[in-house]
């Protein structure tokens, strides 16, 4: 690869996409004990009807591909659809990726519904760090002990989705991290400062 500045930047976003795609499989081995179950076998069918997609893919290419395949988990069963932005403002690097979304259906959802909205708005920059800190937001906030976390996730995403609509523009990650730490308070919930949502 040539010692240009082009090739200098795709050996960057090669060695950040190998990172992502370990951080992924590192937390895929793990497991976060908050998420909902679904089943290994649930998330390698779904792996196995994306086999035909080329990634990095976007939610408009996974729900064109996938979109009627039905994934189960504790909360009950979701088709794919109703998991992933119709939109190309997001791409999934990897199958483990998808089915990192897919193992906690509320904030798939959430998402899905952030992402959209922020597509409405013309020449909106909705980059990857903010929906990855967007995302953090909604685990954290789904994470958090004695909390409906659907309901607390629900209602930040509605939150962020009116915010585009009226002023039509995405909030910055800090106000996210903020109103999901109200939400937590405002239920009895105490964040630290040393925690995702301690802003």
């Amino acid at each position: 690869m040539a010692d240009d500045k082009n090739g200098r930047e795709k050996q960057a976003a090669d060695e950040d996409r190998r990172q992502r795609e370990r951080e992924i499989a590192d937390e895929l081995e793990r497991g976060d004990e908050g998420e909902p179950a679904v089943t290994d076998a649930a998330l390698a069918d779904l792996e196995a009807a994306l086999e035909s997609l080329s990634f990095p893919a976007t939610g408009r290419e996974i729900i064109a591909t996938a979109g009627d395949h039905e994934v189960g988990s504790v909360d009950g069963t979701h088709a794919v659809a109703d998991l992933f932005p119709d939109a190309d403002m997001e791409s999934f690097d990897a199958p483990a990726a998808v089915s990192k979304r897919v193992r906690r259906p509320a904030v798939a959802v959430a998402m899905k519904r952030v992402v959209e909205a922020a597509a409405t708005l013309p020449d909106e920059e909705f980059g990857r760090s903010q929906h990855e800190a967007f995302e953090r937001s909604f685990r954290a906030l789904s994470d958090v002990d004695g909390l409906d976390d659907d309901d607390g996730v629900r209602t930040v995403a509605d939150w962020v989705v009116a915010e585009v609509h009226e002023r039509r523009t995405v909030p910055g990650s800090r106000d996210v991290r903020r109103r999901a730490a109200a939400y937590c308070r405002e239920n009895g919930h105490e964040v630290r400062d040393d925690e995702w949502l301690g802003v």
